[in-house]
């Protein structure tokens, strides 16, 4: 009788030992964490912390029941380049995916091309070889820059989101750039309202996003 009751309680002490060394492991699992590395349009520039589009982002996602965690790596005036020279402490290690939103700037200060193509070329390599998914978001250049200068910017994103396999979202401002009701008196960086609409143009390519993280080995 005495044994059986020691039998008893020691498979039930068993049982809570087992299930508290486990919930750790479901605790420290947590959010999935996504990072936009990005320039003055991710970062936010003259809209509040809470309206800038990585905060929009997050908060639409989890509104659909997306356990994130979006991380703001957007630097005012970063080109291409530069985005590349800090990948290394943008990128933190724990990161399941990245949205890179760069190339504005390239294009407002007629950058080469050639140069933005190589910078991005790099940066993409180096996510490809920390196995994140990618969703890259294209950029247009202003028209003073005549069709030919166009042309070769805007191909730089198809061009390379083929070559890596990475997702593409071919204009980032689409729907709002020239629009004065979604734009800052600058005409160039979304008001609190227009990041909204490109969160929710964005969305569906975001959730995509998210499936490619469940599948990664």
């Amino acid at each position: 009788m005495v044994q059986r009751r020691f039998s008893r309680l020691f498979r039930g002490l068993a049982v809570v030992v087992l299930t508290a060394l486990a919930m750790p492991a479901v605790a420290a699992a947590g959010p999935l964490k996504l990072v936009v590395l990005g320039d003055s349009l991710t970062a936010g520039l003259g809209v509040a912390p809470s309206e800038a589009f990585p905060a929009q982002l997050e908060a639409a996602l989890r509104a659909r029941g997306h356990a994130v965690e979006l991380v703001n790596a957007g630097v005012s005036g970063d080109t291409v380049a530069d985005g590349l020279a800090r990948f290394d402490w943008s990128i933190p290690d724990d990161a399941a995916a990245v949205i890179v939103e760069l190339g504005a700037n390239d294009a407002l200060r007629g950058i080469d091309p050639a140069k933005t193509r190589a910078a991005l070329d790099a940066l993409l390599a180096r996510l490809k070889n920390r196995n994140l998914p990618v969703l890259l978001a294209g950029m247009k250049p202003p028209r003073n820059w005549g069709n030919d200068y166009k042309g070769d910017f805007e191909i730089i994103y198809t061009d390379l989101a083929s070559h890596y396999g990475a997702a593409l979202y071919p204009f980032f401002l689409e729907g709002v750039a020239l629009d004065p009701a979604l734009n800052q008196a600058d005409g160039l960086h979304p008001t609190a309202k227009g990041v909204a609409v490109i969160v929710a143009r964005m969305l569906p390519a975001v959730e995509e996003l998210l499936g490619k993280i469940a599948l990664r080995p």
